[in-house]
């Protein structure tokens, strides 16, 4: 189980991901990281541009000058940055169920506020509601981006100690 945030490291993940590509500046790595999220997650400048520094610092990126766009700071990864990104890489493979409890979590936390008796959050108009339809089309989303990415979605209907013995997956860690 999650204590808090998303799993730690994520945005530096997807910044050496990014950087793999080819070399971008900040801004376009911010909107690239809101684009991946659907447009549901906005990291500020804040947290990206730090990253970037200690990157150059660490030896994993550096920055190159275009001629074409001489006022932006330009990134690209170094062999270094290579080798990080394939220890990231390894290291981001084994927090899958992070990334599940913070998704299931926040999905129980919206639909307990939808329906537990003892959250009384309003419904605003011309806002988003804590209810059963706002909460059916959350999940119509999670179905609707399967479908593109995997193919049609069919119902799992093994219970949880069902579903990690079939794929292997040891609970001793909760």
């Amino acid at each position: 189980m999650r204590k808090s945030g998303p799993p730690k490291g994520l945005i530096a993940y997807i910044v050496l991901e990014l950087l793999a590509e080819k070399p971008r500046y900040g801004y376009e790595i911010l909107k690239e990281i809101t684009d991946i999220s659907g447009g549901h997650w906005e990291p500020s400048y804040g947290s990206v541009y730090p990253i970037l520094y200690k990157f150059e610092d660490e030896g994993w990126a550096q920055r190159i000058e275009r001629e074409d766009e001489p006022d932006r700071k330009y990134f690209e990864l170094t062999d270094d940055g290579v080798e990080e990104l394939a220890r990231r890489r390894e290291e981001s493979a084994k927090k899958a169920k992070e990334f599940a409890d913070v998704i299931l979590g926040f999905y129980h936390v919206y639909v307990a506020f939808s329906c537990d008796d003892r959250f009384e959050v309003p419904a605003l108009d011309g806002e988003w509601h804590f209810d059963e339809d706002f909460s059916a089309w959350i999940v119509e989303q999670m179905i609707r981006h399967h479908d593109h990415y995997f193919g049609d979605f069919e119902r799992v209907d093994a219970t949880p100690d069902e579903f990690y013995d079939a794929h292997g997956v040891d609970r001793d860690d909760e």
